[in-house]
């Protein structure tokens, strides 16, 4: 019987003989790819894993084993750090040198980490095989608060952010009193618009959590209305640039009723009372008119 004759045509695509010839080496490769597919697919199902659960324990498993590959952390790149303790940082993120890089959980590392008081928000990333990068936002402290003899520093939206090492911050402005906090920002922002006041301000006191005394460098308390604060302070910037008003030696100009104006003149006894400078050693406040 004759043999058929093959044609060129006959002949498969020069690429499927390429793959016939190289599926050995090909092979490994598409058990990596296959691998990283179900890595990825593994680390979404146990983003959220809870401590104890078998997802979180899988995790673990998946963390030795990539570790046993050299998937382990060699590098922590913290960034936007400025008054966070370190220590403290790195115990929220449960992480240290050496350890898998997989067998941890992303979402609960920045939930902690954004649990310290001067974090704001955080991120935290894997950078495979052995970086984590943590990105902090923190709070910016805007004033110290001193409440019950205690100093707290708080930030524009009176939340607090720490209560050690305040003197640190003793540039800041002072508020005093219970719900100083909530009310600080729009007086202070006044001040901040008005510096020729401002810089003549040691403390700024909270009664009864309606209105404003503002304690002076010389002594004098500045008696503020309750929800008029701007004209207030308006008319008092008028006065000392008229009558040099913040120069005498008062005890307290009241401004509460908006058609007068009342003058307390200081005790001789006291001119020379030395007016409080702010948290540290020395005295506080007295308690306000």
């Amino acid at each position: 019987m004759a043999r058929a004759r093959t044609s060129v045509n006959d002949r498969p695509p020069k690429w499927k003989l390429f793959l016939r010839r190289q599926r050995w080496t090909l092979r490994p490769i598409a058990w990596g790819c296959a691998g990283l597919v179900a890595f990825a697919a593994g680390s979404v199902l146990l983003k959220n894993a809870q401590p104890g659960s078998t997802i979180a324990a899988a995790r673990e498993w998946i963390g030795e084993m990539t570790a046993d590959a050299g998937m382990r952390v060699n590098d922590i790149v913290i960034e936007g750090r400025a008054n966070t303790p370190e220590p403290i940082l790195l115990l929220a993120l449960g992480v240290r040198k050496g350890d898998p890089i997989v067998g941890f959980s992303l979402e609960r590392a920045r939930a902690e980490i954004e649990r310290l008081t001067w974090v704001a928000h955080a991120t935290v990333e894997r950078r495979l095989p052995g970086t984590i990068v943590v990105v902090l936002w923190e709070r910016r402290p805007f004033a110290v608060w001193q409440n019950q003899g205690k100093y707290v520093l708080i930030d524009r939206d009176g939340q607090s952010v720490a209560d050690e090492e305040v003197a640190k911050f003793r540039h800041l402005p002072l508020i005093v009193g219970p719900g100083a906090n909530e009310g600080a920002r729009a007086l202070l922002d006044l001040l901040t618009e008005r510096p020729a006041i401002q810089a003549r301000v040691v403390a700024a006191m909270r009664i009864s959590e309606r209105r404003w005394n503002l304690r002076m460098k010389n002594g004098t308390d500045i008696l503020l209305p309750e929800g008029h604060e701007k004209e207030a302070l308006d008319r008092l910037l008028t006065l000392q640039q008229d009558t040099a008003l913040l120069d005498r030696p008062l005890a307290a100009i009241d401004m509460r009723l908006a058609d007068k104006l009342v003058l307390r003149p200081r005790p001789a006894a006291t001119d020379k009372q030395t007016p409080p400078t702010g948290p540290g050693p020395g005295p506080a406040p007295n308690k306000p008119v």
